[in-house]
């Protein structure tokens, strides 16, 4: 059961290999084997064989012998026929037990679809049974010569997890959830963290110490001192300024399959390093191990993903159509020097995206990190000039962002920005680049989202509320794509509003590298006191739905306690309210158009999510939102680069969007060559035809 979802799960977690077969006729066999240790261990066993399939029956009854101290099992309404051949004197002679679901059409209906996907199988015994057309020899055939004869054990059109994007290989994932592989996990992070971390600006690939040396502290405790940063001084930033304009030429001209080359280096450095950076990640950036590895991996993936265009689009020009006698392309080059500002709740993805994006396309970058997050983007920038990135070409300076960027943008020699945080922020640095002089540069800019989850009458309650409690409180409520408040229709809520306060109540607040930990720290102080704040005038504004405790481990960390409180309607949210917190509104079922307005009319259009079990209802919503991304049926957060591009538009952003198939493009400028061929003295492509194919 559930073998797809496990096939999935694997593709997704980037395994190196399957946790299970990938041809039935393989699993068939290991059923056959696990039975026979069953049935010769009957002194510690009383098997229990629970199957629909005629040749299995046969092989465990013979397998049995005159053993008769088990039993068969079969689901009600299924097998009865062949059951007829098994119980009583008639038949082997032996007991079956039937499985009967039993429950409201509520609980049943997804129980029910799941048994026809799996009996409507290529593969299930049933479903071939039932076809007057399948030879009964087949069907019956023994499923241990059956796999002796292939050749290839693997199902030949499942790809390896690995290979799912091929050519781009996928992210290496860490099962966290099997012991042995957390404990050795644990071990290297105790290692890593046993010392002391230190960075500084890293100006023409060398360290460079600038401004005073600060402590940075970990927000789980701010007892534990994780490393220090010496923060870059104008006259680091504006000596990188002149390097990096001057790299970036040459950069340009090596092509796309040498910066490809780079970026592949430093994802192949990043999965070797995987302990180290998830180690700075669960203590400077307060992020659990699950949310510390899907930092990891989405960084990975931006490098290999971007690296893989640069090949394609960045390597030769495109050559474009036109009459004969001339020779018309387009290619694609480095607009100049791109200053990266990147957030601290993605310190090590969104940090390394943006750069890989610039890097591919030919450009110099500048890398301002989050001043949160210092010690993450000096590993990360080491381990891109480890990979083969000209020190010339990338620089970082911690520091100030509004000491630095005053410097930064007001610095003709930048070709553009790529900048992830808040509106406001944004606003200023577009005000910035348009009032200084000189050529107009693109600003690429994603701020945040007042993401909504619609919920109807027709959803799955358990799962909607699981997608929900994810998509609001995993990380602490700290991503862009967060839920912040969900719109339940009011047919439901009665139902479906326990259900949530429950799925709250049990999500556990506490130190991020407890693999137990649901929800970790918020990342300082000023985000804590905005976000008690907001939890205090809902207090008064709103009914408060639950509030969960904090536990005494919290009391030296920057913890929010989650929380969720009901609204009358999304115009009491002023603004995003970025942790831990949901709101919830209901809504009437003749009203669903009203939620889509009112969502966008926020003026927001980042995320949004839908439960619904009806396609129209799906299409009504997807034509009306102006979002960038939508989610439907499951959480809405975590997407995958090149297959969820992510980005917003309206006050989210200016897109494209990011780890999509546009996204270079904007940190590109375009050239076109035009060649009259025929200026030697006429056309020698038409000349040269044969004399047959010019008559």
């Amino acid at each position: 059961a559930y073998w797809d979802t496990e096939i999935k799960l694997a593709q997704e977690f980037g395994f190196d290999d399957y946790p299970l077969f990938t041809r039935k006729v393989a699993t068939d066999v290991s059923y056959l084997a696990c039975a026979k240790l069953m049935l010769a261990r009957a002194d510690a066993f009383y098997p229990q064989f629970a199957t629909h399939n005629a040749h299995t029956v046969a092989a465990i009854s013979v397998m049995a012998g005159n053993h008769k101290d088990y039993e068969f099992q079969r689901l009600h309404g299924m097998g009865q026929a062949l059951y007829y051949e098994v119980v009583g004197t008639d038949g082997l002679n032996q007991p079956c037990r039937i499985y009967a679901p039993v429950g409201s059409h509520e609980d049943l209906l997804a129980y029910l679809v799941r048994r026809l996907l799996e009996n409507g199988a290529n593969t299930s015994f049933v479903n071939r049974l039932a076809d007057d057309d399948a030879p009964i020899d087949e069907i019956i055939a023994d499923p241990v010569a059956r796999l002796d004869r292939l050749e290839e054990v693997r199902h030949s059109h499942i790809v390896m997890p690995r290979d799912v994007f091929a050519p781009r290989v996928n992210s290496r994932g860490v099962p966290l959830w099997h012991g042995p592989v957390r404990s050795e996990l644990y071990e290297g992070i105790d290692k890593s963290l046993a010392g002391s971390f230190a960075a500084s600006a890293l100006v023409g690939g060398a360290n460079s110490t600038g401004e005073a040396v600060r402590t940075v502290s970990s927000p789980h405790d701010t007892r534990v001192m994780v490393g220090s940063v010496s923060e870059a001084s104008g006259a680091q930033a504006e000596r990188a300024l002149k390097l990096a304009a001057g790299a970036q030429d040459v950069w340009d001209r090596q092509g796309g399959a040498r910066r490809a080359s780079a970026l592949e280096a430093a994802a192949d450095l990043y999965e070797k390093n995987t302990i180290g950076l998830m180690a700075l990640l669960v203590r400077e950036a307060g992020k659990t191990l699950d949310n510390a590895l899907a930092d990891l991996r989405e960084a990975v993936d931006f490098l290999r993903y971007y690296a893989a265009m640069a090949r394609v689009e960045f390597n030769e020009p495109l050559v474009l159509p036109g009459p004969t006698g001339e020779r018309n392309e387009i290619s694609l080059h480095g607009r100049g020097v791109f200053v990266c500002i990147s957030p601290w709740n993605f310190p090590l993805a969104i940090f390394t995206g943006q750069i890989a994006a610039a890097l591919a396309a030919g450009n110099s970058v500048i890398a301002k990190p989050a001043e949160q997050t210092p010690l993450i983007a000096f590993e990360a920038v080491k381990l891109m000039l480890e990979a083969g990135v000209p020190g010339d070409v990338l620089h970082l300076l911690p520091g100030d962002g509004a000491r630095l960027g005053k410097i930064l943008l007001g610095d003709p020699a930048v070709s553009g920005v790529a900048f992830t945080g808040s509106n406001d922020t944004a606003s200023i640095i577009q005000r910035s680049l348009a009032a200084r002089s000189g050529a107009i540069v693109p600003l690429i800019a994603e701020t945040g989202g007042m993401n909504a989850m619609i919920v109807d009458s027709s959803a799955l309650p358990e799962q909607a509320v699981g997608d929900v409690v994810a998509s609001a409180f995993d990380s602490a409520g700290q991503r862009c794509s967060a839920a912040r408040i969900m719109f339940v229709q009011e047919d439901i809520a009665g139902r479906l509003l326990p259900m949530l306060t429950g799925a709250i109540e049990e999500l556990k607040v506490g130190d991020p590298y407890d693999y137990a930990t649901d929800v970790g720290p918020v990342i300082d102080e000023d985000a804590r006191k905005g976000l008690e704040a907001h939890k205090a005038r809902m207090g008064k504004q709103a009914e408060t739905l639950i509030d969960l405790p904090l536990g005494a481990a919290t009391v030296h960390g920057m913890y929010v306690a989650p929380a969720a409180y009901r609204l009358n309607d999304i115009s009491a949210l002023e603004r995003e309210v970025f942790g831990p917190i949901l709101h919830v509104v209901t809504y009437k079922a003749d009203k669903l158009d009203a939620v889509c307005d009112a969502i966008n009319n926020t003026g927001y259009g980042l995320t949004l999510g839908l439960h619904t079990r009806i396609e129209s209802t799906a299409a009504q919503v997807r034509g009306r939102m102006r979002v960038g991304n939508m989610y439907v049926n499951r959480n809405q957060i975590g997407a995958v680069v090149g297959s969820q591009p992510f980005g917003g538009e309206g006050l989210s952003g200016t897109g494209p969007k990011a780890g999509g198939p546009h996204y270079l493009h904007r940190f590109a400028t375009e050239r076109v060559l035009s060649v009259d061929t025929t200026a030697s003295g006429g056309n020698a492509a038409l000349m040269a035809l044969p004399p047959g194919e010019r008559s």
